[in-house]
C-alpha cells in the first residue's frame, strides 16, 4: 500500500508591516496670551485681544491667531515693539478689602477698586522705595457691600485651581442678618438649601428662575441678639451665594466679612496688605489639590469681631431753685 507524500506545512508569509505614520511634533512653548499674562502685560483675556490687534510680533513676525505658541528663552516676542524678558516674579499678598470697595481691576462706573489698596504710596510702605508691584490679580470675588480676606497674585495657575469648586477649598465669613433665624432655618442652611444661579439682574431681566441646590455649609452663631453674627464656612464660592442663602429664609443680610481663605487667616487692619509667605503659599497650593490644612486656632484681632458698645448712660439734669 503506497503512502501519500506528506506535504509540508510552512508559515504564510508575512505581510510587509504598514508604514507608521509621522507623528506629528506637538507644538512647543506657551500660548501667546500665558506669555503676556506671566509678563505682567495684561490679563489672559485683554491679552487674547491684543494679538488679534496685531501688536505681537514673534520673532519679527507679526501674529494674530491666538493658538500660537512661543518659548520666551527662544523666541523673541515684542509688544508694540517693546521685547519681554520673560516672566515676572510671582507674588502673593493678602488684603483687607473694606466695605465700598469693587473686586476688579478697572470699573466703568468709578467706584473705588481693590486696585487703589495697594497704590504705589502704599506700595513703597510695604516692599520698599525702589520696588515695585507686579501686575496682582484678584482670586475670587467680594462684592461691594463685602469686606475681608482678598488674595491677590499673578500667579494665574494656582488662582483657577483656587477658584474651581471642585477644589473644596474651605472660605469662612462672618455673617451678620436682620432679625432672628430659628434652628430649623439654619438646620436648611446647614444641609443645603435651592437658590438662584447667576446674577440677581440676569435672573430678573430674562424672567427665569435657574436653581441650584448649595452644598452643606458650617454655620454657628457667634453673638445672639435681634441682629446676630453667624461664623460661616462654605467650600463654594457662587455669585452672592450668602445673601441669597438667607434671603431664602427669610432674613436679610446686612454685613460679610470674610475672615478665612483655605489656610489663611485674616491678619491685616481694613485697607491693609501684606506679602504671603513661603510657608502659606506653599498651603495654598496644598488647598487647591484638595488636601487638608491648618489654620491659626488664635483668630487674630482683624478676624475677630468687635466687642459691642455699650449704651452711654442718660444724664439727668436737676434743675436748681433759684436762691431768693
Amino acid at each position: 500500500m503506497s503512502k501519500s507524500p506528506i506535504k509540508a506545512v510552512g508559515k504564510a508569509p508575512a505581510k510587509p508591516a504598514a508604514a507608521k505614520a509621522p507623528q506629528k511634533e506637538a507644538p512647543k512653548g506657551d500660548r501667546l496670551q500665558k506669555i503676556l499674562a506671566q509678563a505682567g502685560i495684561a490679563s489672559r483675556r485683554a491679552a487674547e485681544q491684543i494679538i488679534l490687534e496685531g501688536r505681537v510680533q514673534v520673532n519679527g513676525q507679526t501674529i494674530t491667531e491666538l493658538g500660537t505658541r512661543a518659548e520666551i528663552g527662544r523666541d523673541h516676542v515684542r509688544v508694540d515693539g517693546k521685547l519681554l524678558h520673560g516672566p515676572e516674579p510671582t507674588k502673593y499678598f493678602m488684603v483687607n478689602k473694606p466695605r465700598g470697595y469693587v473686586t476688579t481691576l478697572d470699573d466703568p462706573e468709578h467706584r473705588p477698586t481693590v486696585m487703589q489698596l495697594l497704590g504705589q504710596d502704599r506700595q513703597k510702605k510695604q516692599i520698599g522705595e525702589h520696588s515695585k508691584l507686579p501686575r496682582l490679580y484678584p482670586v475670587g470675588r467680594l462684592d461691594y457691600l463685602s469686606e475681608g480676606l482678598l488674595l491677590m497674585t499673578n500667579d494665574g495657575d494656582l488662582a483657577n485651581k483656587l477658584s474651581k469648586a471642585a477644589t473644596g477649598v474651605l472660605k469662612t465669613y462672618l455673617v451678620k442678618v436682620s432679625g432672628a433665624p430659628t434652628d430649623a432655618a439654619i438646620g436648611q442652611l446647614r444641609s443645603g438649601i435651592m437658590i438662584d444661579r447667576g446674577r440677581l439682574a440676569d435672573t430678573r431681566s430674562s424672567g427665569r428662575r435657574d436653581r441650584v441646590l448649595t452644598q452643606p455649609a458650617q454655620i454657628e452663631q457667634v453673638r445672639s441678639g435681634e441682629n446676630p453674627w453667624y461664623s460661616v464656612t462654605l467650600i463654594e464660592g457662587r455669585n452672592r451665594q450668602l445673601r441669597k442663602m438667607f434671603e431664602e429664609i427669610g432674613h436679610h443680610v446686612e454685613k460679610i466679612r470674610r475672615i478665612g481663605y483655605g489656610a489663611l487667616t485674616l491678619d491685616v487692619p481694613p485697607g491693609g496688605f501684606r506679602e504671603l509667605t513661603q510657608g502659606e503659599v506653599q498651603a495654598l497650593n496644598r488647598a487647591a489639590a484638595g488636601k487638608k490644612v491648618e489654620r491659626k486656632k488664635v483668630l487674630p484681632e482683624a478676624a475677630q469681631l468687635k466687642k459691642p458698645v455699650p449704651p452711654r448712660k442718660k444724664k439727668f439734669n436737676i434743675a436748681r431753685k433759684p436762691s431768693r
